[in-house]
C-alpha cells in the first residue's frame, strides 16, 4: 500500500562519467572546471555555479560596477550577457567597442569582483533585439543567415575575430574571469553549423573550459561538443493572446525529473519539425540551466504579470528537481539603445511574432532597468546563500520522488515534494504555490524519508502540520554542521557564519509552520535555548516551541568538544539576510533594502527614507556611516545601527494638458498577433500630461507612475526617453538617463494611449478591467539614497 508521503533515497548510481568530453580547463589554473555526466567540479570538488543574464548593451557604462556587485550580493556567480552584434556593428564597417559597448571592460568589472563572464557570442541572440541581433546590412545581404552558407560564415568571422581581440588575455590562462562560451542561440535542428560556430570562435582565439548551447524544443546537438542548458519560465509573452496559462509554463511548479522545455522559443521554430528527445543528453552531460525565469517580458499582444513568489517557487523546484546550475533570464532588467538607422527592438515590422516596446526591456526582473531591487531579489538571495553553503553536497546528489505524486498538470490536490539525497542524508524540497490556481493548503502532513545507505528513516515534523498554500521551502535530513548532525528541521537552511569561535547556522523559519529541530545526541554535550524545551526522543534531541527571530539562538556544546549556533529566523527576516567580507571578517549584514560589500566598505541602497541596518558579528568599533559614527542598539544577537533619513519631498508637479481621445482600432501583423500602435497615435489621441522636473532632484530618482491605458511614452522636448505597454505594474522612469540639462527648460511629456475594448491583448487579471481607461492616476519622486559604512 502506497503511503501519500513516503519517499526513498536510493542509494548514488555508482560514480558518474568523467574524462568523456573535450572539456578542458587552461593548464595550471588553481581551480581547474571539469564536467561529469552528473555535476560540475572546480578545483576537484563538486561546483553549483548561479549565474544571472545582465546585457551591458542595454546599461549606462557609469553604473556597471554597482550593477554587478549587486548581483555579486544577491548569491549571482557567474554573469552572462549577450553580445549583440547590431548594437555594436549598426552600421556595416563601424564596429564600436566604446561607451556602453565597451564588452572588455565589462569583463575586466566581473573579474575585479571575483565573478565569472560566460560572454554569449551569437551570432544571433534573439534576445527580443531586432533581427535578434544581425544587423540590417546582414540581413539585406544575399546569404541564408544561421546556416553554413559561405556568405554568412565570412560576414560572422570579423565579428568573432572582435571579440576575441576585445577578451584577449581574459580566458582561464590568464586568470581570467571567462568560464564559458554559449554558440548561437535557441538553433534547434543544424547540429553541423554549431559545431562550424564553435570551431570559428576558438580559430578566432577564443577559450573557455566550458562551450555551452540551448537546449530546449528537443534541440539537436553536435555530439559531446556542447554543454545543454536548459530553462524554464513562470509565464511567456510569445504565445497567443487567448490562450491561457501554458501548460509549458505550468510544468515548471511539478518535481520532474525531465529536462526539456519545449514552450521557450516555440513562436520561431515550426512545431512539426521533431527534433531529439526531451531528455536525450541525460546519461553525458549534468542537468544545468540558462534560462531560468527571473521575470517576463511583456509584448503588445501578451502582457503577464509575474508574482516574485512564482519565481522563488520555480527556483527552488529546480533545485528539487535536480538542477546542478542555476542560471537566470533575465537577472538585471535594461533599456534598448536608440539605434542610429531603425529601433533597435524585436517587432512585426521586422517579420517577428511579436511587437516589445521600443525602450524598455525591465523583463520584471529582480535587479529593474534602473536598477530598482525587486522582491524577487531577495526571494533568490535566499536560495543563493543556500547554495553557497550547501550547494557542494546537494550537486552531487541525486533527485528523488515520492511514491505518491501529482497524475498530471491538473492535479491540484497532490502535495508536490522532493529530496535530493545520497543514500545517508539530503534535503527535502516542497512547493505548494503556483501562479493564477492556487494550491489549497495541505493538513496533517508529515513526511518519511528512508535513507537505504543508512538503512533507516526519518519522520518528520514530530506532530503533522499544515502546509500553507503558496508555501515552498527546503528542509535539511542529517546535515553536519561542525560537528553536530542536525537529523532534521523545519525551518530552511541559509548559511553559516562564524561567531565568537563558533560556527553559527543560520535557518528560516516558514509562514505558518512552527519550526523543530532534531539533534542527533551522540554529537551533542549540552543543549541550551532561549525559548521552548528540549526534549529526548529516542537518539535524538527535539527542541519545539522556538519564536524565531533574531534571538532565537540555540546554542550547542557538541560531543567533540565544539560549540554550535542554530539560529531560526523568521520568514521575513531571513530575507533581509545578506552576507560578505566586511571590515576583516565574513559578517551577516540584516537590511530591508539593497546592500553591496566592496572591500573595506558596505554601502547601503535605500529609498531616503529612515533605515536600519544589524550586523553578526559585530565590529570591534562602531561603523561610520558616511563618516559618522553609528548608534547602536541590541537586536537579538545583532548589533543594528541606524541609518539617517533625508526627508526628500516626493510631490510632483504633474498637468494633464490633453485628455485621451478615442482607443485606435486594432491593427494585426504576423500570425494575425496584435500590433503596437502606429506612431502617429501619440501626436493626435493620446492623453498627454506635463511633469515639471526640479533642478534639486538627488541623483538616482525615479518618477513613478501608476497609470492606466495601452501604451504610454515619455519624451524630452520630441525625443523618446521610457515607454511601457500597460500590464497593471507601476511605471518607473529614471531621472539620470533624460538628456543633460533639457527636462529643467522642457519638462517632461507624458504620452498615454487608451486600449480598444476589443483589442485582442491578454492583460492580468489586476489590470484587464482599466480597458479604455488612458489617465495617470498618481506620480510621485522615489528617491534612492547610497549610504558608505566604513570600519569605524
Amino acid at each position: 500500500m502506497s503511503r501519500p508521503h513516503h519517499l526513498r533515497v536510493p542509494s548514488p548510481a555508482g560514480p558518474p562519467l568523467t574524462g568523456h568530453l573535450p572539456f578542458t580547463d587552461a593548464p595550471g589554473v588553481p581551480d581547474p572546471i571539469e564536467v561529469t555526466s552528473r555535476w560540475l567540479t572546480r578545483g576537484g570538488r563538486p561546483w553549483f555555479p548561479v549565474s544571472g543574464e545582465f546585457h551591458y548593451s542595454r546599461h549606462p557604462a557609469g553604473e556597471w560596477e554597482e550593477e554587478l556587485l549587486k548581483m555579486k550580493a544577491g548569491g549571482v556567480t557567474a554573469v552572462a550577457s549577450y553580445l549583440i552584434w547590431i548594437h555594436h556593428e549598426e552600421a556595416e564597417g563601424r564596429l564600436r567597442f566604446d561607451g556602453d559597448l565597451d564588452l572588455r571592460r565589462f569583463a575586466e568589472l566581473c573579474a575585479r569582483h571575483g565573478l565569472d563572464f560566460i560572454p554569449r557570442v551569437g551570432p544571433w541572440s534573439h534576445a527580443e533585439v531586432r533581427n535578434g541581433g544581425l544587423p540590417d546590412w546582414l540581413m539585406a545581404r544575399d546569404c541564408v543567415p544561421r546556416t553554413d552558407d559561405p556568405a554568412y560564415l565570412a560576414a560572422v568571422r570579423p565579428w568573432f575575430a572582435a571579440i576575441a581581440e576585445q577578451l584577449s588575455g581574459l580566458d582561464r590562462a590568464h586568470g581570467g574571469p571567462i568560464v564559458a562560451v554559449q554558440i548561437e542561440n535557441e538553433l534547434y535542428d543544424q547540429p553541423g553549423h554549431l559545431l562550424t560556430l564553435k570551431r570559428m570562435a576558438q580559430e578566432a582565439g577564443l577559450s573557455a573550459p566550458l562551450w555551452t548551447s540551448t537546449a530546449w524544443g528537443g534541440v539537436r546537438l553536435p555530439p559531446d561538443e556542447l554543454l545543454p542548458l536548459y530553462g524554464g519560465y513562470t509565464e511567456a509573452f510569445w504565445t497567443e493572446a487567448d490562450g491561457g496559462w501554458p501548460d509549458t509554463c505550468r510544468k515548471h511548479f511539478f518535481f520532474t525529473h525531465q529536462r526539456d522545455d519545449e514552450g521557450i522559443g516555440s513562436d520561431l521554430r515550426p512545431t512539426t519539425v521533431r527534433g531529439s528527445e526531451p531528455d536525450a543528453f541525460a546519461d553525458r552531460f549534468p542537468w544545468a540551466t540558462c534560462e531560468l525565469g527571473g521575470g517576463m517580458a511583456v509584448s503588445y499582444h501578451r502582457r503577464p504579470y509575474v508574482d516574485p513568489d512564482d519565481i522563488g517557487a520555480l527556483g527552488l523546484t529546480k533545485i528539487g528537481c535536480g538542477s546542478v546550475w542555476q542560471g537566470y533570464y533575465m537577472f538585471h532588467g535594461g533599456t534598448n539603445p536608440a539605434g542610429e538607422l531603425s529601433t533597435l527592438q524585436e517587432s512585426h515590422a521586422t517579420g517577428y511574432p511579436n511587437d516589445l516596446p521600443v525602450l524598455t526591456y525591465d523583463f520584471q526582473a529582480p535587479l529593474g532597468e534602473y536598477g530598482q531591487y525587486r522582491r524577487t531579489y531577495h526571494e533568490l538571495r535566499l536560495q543563493h546563500l543556500l547554495l553557497a553553503d550547501f550547494g557542494e553536497l546537494i550537486a552531487p546528489m541525486g533527485s528523488a520522488l515520492p511514491e505518491v505524486r501529482p497524475d498530471g498538470q491538473s492535479d491540484r490536490d497532490t502535495l508536490r515534494w522532493a529530496v535530493r539525497g545520497d543514500g545517508a542524508s539530503g534535503f527535502l524540497f516542497v512547493n505548494n504555490h503556483q501562479p493564477h490556481e492556487p494550491l489549497p493548503e495541505h493538513r496533517d502532513t508529515s513526511f518519511t524519508v528512508e535513507f537505504t545507505d543508512a538503512q533507516s528513516e526519518l519522520t518528520l515534523p514530530s506532530t503533522p502540520v499544515t502546509v500553507p498554500s503558496g508555501a515552498y521551502f527546503c528542509w535539511p535530513l542529517r546535515l553536519e554542521v561542525a560537528g553536530l548532525r542536525l537529523e532534521w528541521a523545519t525551518a530552511q537552511p541559509v548559511c553559516t557564519v562564524g561567531v565568537d569561535g563558533r560556527t553559527v547556522l543560520v535557518l528560516a523559519a516558514t509562514d505558518g509552520i512552527a519550526p523543530e529541530l532534531a539533534l542527533d545526541t551522540g554529537t551533542v554535550a549540552a543543549v541550551r535555548t532561549p525559548t521552548g524545551t528540549v526534549t529526548p526522543v529516542g537518539d535524538r534531541l527535539l527542541v519545539t516551541g522556538l519564536r524565531p527571530g533574531t534571538d532565537a539562538l540555540v546554542e550547542v556544546d557538541t560531543a567533540d568538544g565544539g560549540r554550535v549556533g542554530l539560529l531560526v529566523l523568521d520568514a521575513a527576516t531571513a530575507r533581509t539576510v545578506y552576507r560578505g567580507e566586511a571590515w576583516g571578517a565574513e559578517r551577516l549584514v540584516l537590511c530591508g533594502d539593497g546592500v553591496v560589500f566592496d572591500r573595506d566598505e558596505v554601502r547601503l541602497h535605500g529609498s531616503g527614507a529612515a533605515t536600519s541596518f544589524a550586523v553578526l558579528p559585530a565590529p570591534e568599533r562602531v561603523p561610520l556611516v558616511d563618516g559618522v559614527a553609528a548608534e547602536a542598539v541590541a537586536d537579538g544577537v545583532f548589533t543594528r545601527y541606524a541609518v539617517p533619513a533625508d526627508g526628500v519631498d516626493s510631490a510632483v508637479g504633474i498637468a494633464l494638458v490633453r485628455a485621451a481621445g478615442p482607443a485606435p482600432e486594432t491593427v494585426t501583423g504576423v500570425l494575425g498577433r496584435a500590433s503596437a500602435p502606429d506612431g502617429k497615435y501619440f501626436d493626435t489621441v493620446a492623453a498627454e500630461y506635463r511633469v515639471e522636473v526640479p533642478d534639486d532632484l538627488p541623483p538616482g530618482t525615479l518618477l513613478r507612475l501608476r497609470w492606466s491605458g495601452d501604451v504610454g511614452r515619455a519624451y524630452v522636448g520630441d525625443t523618446l526617453v521610457a515607454d511601457q505597454f500597460f500590464a497593471g505594474r507601476v511605471w518607473d522612469i529614471g531621472m539620470d538617463r533624460l538628456p543633460a540639462n533639457t527636462p529643467r527648460t522642457e519638462g517632461l511629456r507624458v504620452r498615454v494611449l487608451p486600449l480598444h475594448a476589443q483589442a485582442p491583448v491578454y492583460l492580468p487579471e489586476q489590470a484587464d478591467g482599466e480597458r479604455g481607461q488612458a489617465v495617470v492616476t498618481h506620480a510621485e519622486w522615489v528617491t534612492r539614497r547610497t549610504w558608505s559604512v566604513r570600519a569605524g
